[in-house]
């Protein structure tokens, strides 16, 4: 391996430009970075406690409070950790705040989703030798199993109507949680504890990027993961571990583990499946037959139950306005425009097919080139599909995008990053509320997107920002 260096060590690299001598002015010392990043950190915890108090309804600032104060001190966290110097103490400081801030909401009964509720059941009805296909939450033949765990069957939603909608590598790790311990706490731990296999994995591809580790606050100190993972304990979170160890496999020329990792992440969660056409490499058989194999073997372990192995997935579509389109934003948007007015859900199919055409020709371009300095060149188009396939879909819930915070945690760009925060902030305001509300939302969400987009193709011709402000990064390791 080429050894690792730090510019931020090194006084030359922090000079003004033209070599006139002297700090530039952007740069500060590291002990001032870490000292601001400790308070800004500091504030990040108390805001992870209020998070908990309004959980107990006392609204002492809202929802939209503690979302906006918190997207407003990442901001400036993030703009630390790209552009000023650190040292051997940054990273503790960046660990510790991240921890902290988890374990400060992880002990409080969920409260802005109850979906780990079935995790938890899906769970217990598997040690009671019963697939959690067969039979729905509220079916009577599930009784016996309703008063040792009273408290989790109360709290389960759709449990009267809805067969698990959860993939077999989703309920095999139920299985193994619940066999440790059938509690709310420890399925929401077990969640924050995947979230250190993806922290492993971003820091091992920041460091082959030539990138300092230190960049990966973006990951930890990003706020809605806070709230979904530690908070709510959302299963996205081991399927985020999985895509990053299917990126890393895959930076590292491992087409078995590429395969298999990507395949327990759709297993877990199914829309990961779309990163294929970006991660496979041309001329490459064994990723794919490592996918189709793990996911044929993973569901031959559950088709005792026939098509019931598929659960709550097509109620789901219809619930959720897939199949008539009534839920994507930019087709409604469309229809609003005289002349458009009759746009039909196909021609919007057709639209997307389109544009997911075009990224994976890209994909395929991608898949050509050899040598080192191709060989991330497969994250671009991976981040693309992935943020492209939340934009059309304009998803309402905050845990379906929180995926994307890896990828913008190895590629920083202003259109995601307000994504990200825009999407976290409106949904905790009044205007989260389907209907009318919810359009205006997304109005204002994707126009600042838009603009934020703007903002990159100016800085991109006249990039100003890399006069005014430095960025650090470390030399590119060989794996």
């Amino acid at each position: 391996m080429t050894a690792v260096t730090n510019p931020a060590k090194n006084p030359q690299a922090n000079l003004a430009p033209g070599g006139s001598g002297g700090l530039h002015w952007s740069i500060a010392r590291p002990w001032q970075t870490n000292a601001a990043l400790l308070l800004i950190g500091t504030a990040l915890f108390f805001l992870s406690r209020q998070l908990v108090s309004e959980y107990n309804h006392h609204f002492t600032i809202g929802f939209s409070g503690v979302s906006g104060w918190s997207c407003i001190l990442y901001l400036a966290a993030a703009f630390l950790i790209l552009t000023q110097p650190v040292d051997r103490f940054t990273f503790p400081i960046i660990l510790a705040v991240a921890i902290a801030c988890r374990i400060a909401v992880l002990f409080a009964e969920p409260y802005l989703s109850s979906d780990i509720y079935r995790y938890v059941w899906d769970g217990i009805v598997q040690h009671a030798h019963i697939s959690p296909y067969r039979f729905v939450p509220g079916d009577a033949v599930l009784s016996f199993l309703r008063a040792p765990h009273q408290d989790t069957f109360d709290n389960i939603n759709r449990r009267d109507y809805a067969h698990t909608i959860y993939p077999p590598a989703a309920q095999a790790l139920f299985y193994l949680i619940t066999g440790i311990s059938p509690t709310i706490t420890f399925m929401k731990t077990v969640m924050v504890l995947f979230e250190g296999v993806t922290m492993y994995a971003l820091i091992t591809l920041l460091r082959y990027l030539g990138v300092r580790r230190e960049q990966s606050l973006l990951y930890a100190w990003c706020p809605i993961l806070i709230w979904e993972i530690a908070g709510s304990g959302h299963l996205d979170s081991a399927a985020m571990a999985f895509i990053t160890l299917a990126l890393l496999a895959r930076y590292r020329k491992q087409p078995v583990l590429t395969g298999l990792f990507l395949a327990i992440a759709v297993l877990l969660k199914l829309y990961p499946l779309i990163l294929f056409p970006a991660l496979h490499r041309r001329g490459d058989f064994k990723m794919p037959a490592t996918l189709a194999a793990t996911i044929a073997f993973a569901y031959a372990a559950y088709s005792s139950v026939g098509l019931l192995v598929f659960g709550f997935l097509s109620g789901y579509v219809k619930e959720e306005g897939m199949a008539t389109g009534s839920r994507y934003f930019l087709l409604e948007l469309a229809q609003r425009i005289s002349g458009l007015r009759s746009l039909t859900p196909t021609a919007y199919y057709v639209l997307c097919a389109a544009i997911f055409a075009a990224i994976l020709w890209w994909c395929w371009r991608i898949a050509a080139q050899g040598g080192p300095e191709g060989k991330a060149a497969f994250l671009p188009p991976s981040f693309a599909l992935a943020a492209t396939l939340m934009f059309l879909f304009s998803p309402h819930y905050a845990w379906y995008i929180i995926w994307l915070v890896p990828f913008f945690t190895l590629m920083p760009n202003p259109p995601v990053l307000t994504y990200l925060l825009g999407f976290f902030y409106l949904y905790t305001t009044a205007l989260a509320d389907p209907g009318p509300k919810m359009f205006l939302a997304n109005e204002i969400l994707y126009a600042a997107v838009f603009a934020a987009f703007l903002i990159q193709l100016t800085l991109k011709r006249w990039p100003l920002h890399r006069i005014l402000f430095v960025q650090h990064t470390t030399a590119s390791v060989t794996p």
